[in-house]
Parts: C-alpha cells; structure tokens; sequence
C-alpha cells in the first residue's frame, strides 16, 4: 500500500487518574526524524513513543506533541518555596519601616504571594504513566496512518495516470522516429540538387550512406525501448509495491529523466522534440508527487 508522507493524527486516552492527548503532524524528508514535545517529568516516556511511531513511520518528518491532564490530586505535591517566602517578607518589612506603613505582615498575605507555595507534579508510577502516554500515540498513530494511506492512494491515481499519458506519447515517437530518416534522406537530396540547379546528377549512394549515418546517430529505439520500461515498472510498484517504495520510485525518475534527455538530444525532429518536451514535463510532475511518497 503506498503512503503519502504528510498526515495528521490525533489520539485521547484516559486512564481515570490522567488524561493524555497525543498529536502527530508528518511531512516530507529523506530519512526517518521524530521530534517528541511533551512535559519534561515525562521525558523518561520518549523513547517508547518514537519506538510506536517508527512501526508505522518508515520515511518523513514526525512533530509529536504530548499533553497531559492529571484528573486527580494523586500526583500532585505542595511546597513551600521558603527562599522566596523569605525575601517577600525581608522586602515588606523594609518597606513598612522606610515608609512608616501601618499593617501586620501575616501568613495570609504571604501564602497569597507569587511562587510562595507551588503544586508540583510527583510522578510515582511511571510505567502506569507510559501506559497512557503509549495508548493515546497508539490511537494517534492508527489516525495518522489512516490520512497518509489514503492520501498515498490518491497520489498512486495520479502517478499511473500520467505514466500511462507517458507511455501514450512514446508510442507516437515510435511511429514518428522511422519517418525521421525517410524526411531527411529526402530534404538532403533536393538539397543537392537545389544547390547544383540540377547540373549534376545526384550520387544516390553517397546519399544513401549520409542518411545511414544520419539514422545511426538519432537513433533512439534503445531509449524509448528503456522508457517504455521505467513505465511499465512505475505501474508494478504502484499497483503492487508496500510501503516504503519512496527511494525507489525517486531513483526510478532519475532513470527516466536519464532516457528522455538522451532522447531529446538525439532527436533531430521538430515533432519529436516537441514530444520530448511534453514527456519530461510529466516526468517532473511525476517527480514532484514522489517527493511525497513515504
């Protein structure tokens, strides 16, 4: 099954004591790169998300963002910030005795302070924590692989579309590059006599061995014959290759960009020239939509 490179995918699981939301945005690279963002007490969970992640993700660019809501008190510890409470009260009596200020400094003033007191997560089961974070990227994963399998699909539809609009136009080559030398054997022999106002009689086998040499040096079966190929093997690989055929379907264009530029520096026809053109504008097309196949 092909699969396109970019997807999105979202995943929430509970465990009753914490909620977790996973979410996963991938897009276009040459290798495999997964960035994890999450709460760093949690960091010792980041190696088990990208180890599900790269079951599913062969190729490309994953961002992964963690959320975690904890649902109950259980991990979560108050502390007093007693360096911070201190200077607060160390400030507010300088402040009542260099302004002559009324009032009493008590603790309910200071608890109310910035930063006096902090609830602060205690984590104290961490395989019980993993087995949400895990169970939320697996659902994440399951969505992005939906998006990307489907995208991959579409992308499929295109590629063989325009290999076949290509094979299409190599057909006409064929007809047209037998026609080639038969035009210019004609065209060099009214040439001739053009130049000669008829005064001479053509050499017929002087002409004949210039249109040989002519056919030898734009002869271009070997190409088409090559490109007929890379066509057919961009078909198989569609139909019936799994994930991932990125490189090989990137490797493959080269090939097939190799083929049409011999093609198209061999050619010595403007109506194959033309065609030649038409051809490496689907190429780059068909390039271009690679670029997003995992």
């Amino acid at each position: 099954m092909i699969k396109s490179m970019t997807g999105f995918g979202r995943g929430e699981y509970s465990d009753g004591k914490r909620s977790v939301v996973a979410e996963i945005k991938t897009v276009n690279h040459r290798y495999s790169d997964i960035n994890v963002k999450m709460p760093k007490r949690y960091s010792f969970a980041e190696e088990k998300i990208k180890s599900i992640i790269r079951t599913r993700i062969k190729r490309g660019k994953a961002e992964v963002s963690i959320i975690v809501e904890n649902l109950t008190e259980e991990d979560i510890t108050v502390k007093l910030n007693e360096m911070v409470a201190r200077q607060y009260i160390d400030n507010l009596k300088e402040l009542k005795t260099s302004y002559e200020l009324g009032g009493d400094i008590d603790i309910a003033l200071v608890a109310t302070l910035p930063d006096v007191m902090k609830a602060i997560p205690d984590v104290e089961n961490e395989d019980e924590v993993t087995n949400v974070i895990e169970q939320a990227v697996i659902l994440a994963t399951e969505s992005l692989d939906s998006m990307r399998t489907a995208e991959g699909g579409k992308l499929a539809e295109d590629l063989m579309m325009r290999g076949e609009l290509i094979r299409g136009i190599i057909k006409k080559i064929d007809e047209r590059a037998p026609l080639v030398v038969k035009d210019y054997t004609e065209k060099l022999y009214n040439r001739i006599k053009e130049l000669t106002e008829g005064a001479v009689d053509v050499p017929e086998d002087r002409i004949l061995m210039e249109a040989a040499v002519f056919a030898d040096k734009s002869n271009i079966t070997e190409e088409l014959v090559r490109l007929e190929s890379h066509m057919i093997q961009l078909s198989n690989i569609l139909s019936t290759g799994n994930s991932p055929v990125g490189k090989k379907l990137d490797f493959l264009v080269q090939e097939m960009n190799r083929e049409a530029n011999t093609i198209g520096s061999k050619s010595n026809d403007l109506e194959i020239t033309s065609l030649m053109l038409e051809t490496k504008s689907e190429i780059e097309k068909i390039r271009e939509q690679v670029q997003n196949i995992e």
